[in-house]
């Protein structure tokens, strides 16, 4: 197996690693398609924030069996951590591996691994969250699947980043 990492906006270069914005209704931020062949381990995953949303919103991670039409990642956005390890296989495109979805599409099923709230209030909750499944409860992501990290911030869009480790 083989460890890799991806985040929700263009690898950095030159400059600082980009937010992207919620949006006032809810949004994929970041979407990994597992290809046919192959089922993806979550390891961890995480966001933050800049600053609270102007209502109480929500950040998800699911499985969903519909993509969302989001930015296409490239092949150098889904890093191996092991710098020896093949590229990841996980399918890339419009409807498949990328971030922050245009379009949310008709999802019928969905498998729910974490949701944190956002509060408005000023340090209420956390900006920034991070949270690792112990090696025994490690969610699988099956085949020809998508995994989600959505947001919903009703009133006032707020820059998120967010990631995904996962082994496969």
């Amino acid at each position: 197996m083989h460890r890799y990492k991806t985040w929700n906006s263009a690898m950095p270069t030159t400059a600082a690693q980009a937010s992207v914005t919620t949006g006032t209704a809810i949004k994929t931020m970041l979407q990994l398609a597992t290809p046919a062949t192959r089922q993806i381990q979550l390891i961890s995953w995480g966001f933050s924030v800049d600053d609270p949303p102007g209502a109480d919103g929500v950040v998800e991670l699911l499985q969903a069996d519909v993509a969302a039409t989001v930015t296409a990642h490239v092949a150098a956005g889904v890093q191996p951590l092991d710098p020896n390890a093949p590229a990841s296989l996980l399918t890339l495109g419009t409807s498949a591996t990328g971030y922050t979805a245009t379009a949310e599409g008709s999802i019928t099923a969905t498998r729910v691994f974490d949701v944190v709230s956002l509060s408005s209030t000023t340090a209420e909750s956390p900006l920034t969250y991070t949270y690792q499944w112990m090696p025994d409860e490690r969610p699988i992501i099956a085949v020809s699947k998508f995994l989600r990290v959505r947001a919903t911030t009703p009133t006032t869009a707020a820059d998120l980043r967010c990631w995904i480790c996962w082994d496969e």
